[in-house]
């Protein structure tokens, strides 16, 4: 069947409307269903499944970069195994955050948290054996969660290559807390597992940081250079002070060194871009401000390995799709933007 990248997406069409297989492909999104310790707002594990029928609605052709789409996009089949582990795992978890953290002398709460942290580990080594078996074939591997633990296993695959590279992290949240209410593998806790268990990534710079506890704010003090945390409150006020949105992007990405993983939550964003995410904050990024700190991470040379999008969540009542329309829209640019730091695509001509 021959490929229109100006019409509309076929039914039976893959991420994006293309038709392109996983062999044929060179960026694959890895999907995980998983958000087993939420504890305020929930939806994120049909995050992926969302962002998915949303990309049919994405045109292909992109102003920046020259036809993103043909190195070949694809998008795993989600596993069912993990969504079985997600409902088990939350089950469990229900009943330790609705304990507030008073089990130390209830056996069956106890137990309850070791198999919540049992199966997120087991949720790791998968996400870890599918990145590895994508990384083996030359392929660009990509996570879409589910909440932000899920990329966890990417990362410990990309470091197996990459003796040292950066993270760039957009987030509300520093989620750098330790084993946020009793949970190793929270999604509070994703930046405080990769600090203190990938020694490989020796940089991380967050941005648009607006909701955090004391315990953040010291344990990110106590990492000296290795992490940089841009507020949202300073970046605000360096608008305010009349800095260019440019200049401000320039020393952001100054610290990063060539080979960057680009972790965002969604909730990075201004609320209006993500409504129905499950723990939104005033203030935050607009979307273009965003796709510049990427696009510019990308002109100064600097490499993106993979990435991961998390924290989409569709509306639960069934109303609205711009969540997950927004979702589509910045994974097609992430992706983009990583396949022309990787040589794989061109910038337009103007």
């Amino acid at each position: 069947m021959s490929f229109d990248p100006n019409a509309a997406a076929a039914v039976d069409s893959g991420v994006f409307g293309l038709l392109c297989s996983e062999k044929e492909s060179t960026l694959v999104y890895i999907p995980v269903p998983w958000e087993a310790t939420t504890s305020y707002g929930g939806g994120t594990a049909n995050g992926p499944r969302a962002i998915l029928e949303a990309s049919h609605q994405v045109d292909l052709f992109d102003y920046e970069v020259f036809r993103p789409y043909e190195p070949g996009l694809y998008m795993l089949e989600e596993s069912s195994e993990i969504r079985q582990w997600n409902e088990e795992a939350k089950a469990h978890a229900r009943l330790v955050i609705e304990a507030a953290g008073n089990i130390d002398d209830n056996p069956e709460l106890r137990a309850a948290l070791h198999r919540v942290n049992a199966l997120g580990e087991r949720l790791n080594d998968s996400v870890r054996e599918t990145t590895q078996g994508l990384l083996a074939q030359g392929k660009i591997a990509a996570v879409v969660g589910g909440d932000h633990s899920t990329p966890f296993g990417a990362l410990q695959a990309v470091a197996e290559r990459y003796p040292s590279f950066g993270v760039l992290h957009f987030d509300a949240h520093s989620d750098t807390r330790q084993a946020f209410e009793g949970f190793v593998w929270s999604h509070a806790s994703i930046f405080h597992n990769v600090l203190e268990r990938i020694p490989q990534v020796t940089q991380l710079v967050q941005v648009g940081i607006r909701d955090f506890c004391e315990e953040e704010w010291e344990y990110c003090r106590s990492q000296g250079k290795r992490v940089k945390v841009f507020f949202d409150a300073d970046l605000s006020q360096s608008g305010f002070d009349g800095t260019p949105w440019t200049k401000s992007v320039d020393y952001m990405i100054s610290s990063l060194p060539k080979d960057v993983w680009v972790s965002f939550d969604i909730d990075g964003l201004d609320p209006r871009f993500c409504p129905h995410t499950g723990t939104p904050v005033p203030g935050g990024l607009d979307f273009n401000q965003a796709i510049f700190v990427i696009s510019s991470l990308v002109r100064s040379g600097r490499r993106i390995i993979g990435f991961d999008l998390n924290e989409v969540a569709p509306d639960p009542r069934g109303e609205s799709e711009w969540d997950a329309n927004v979702g589509a829209r910045l994974l097609y640019k992430l992706s983009a933007w990583t396949l022309v730091s990787q040589g794989k695509v061109k910038l337009h001509k103007r």
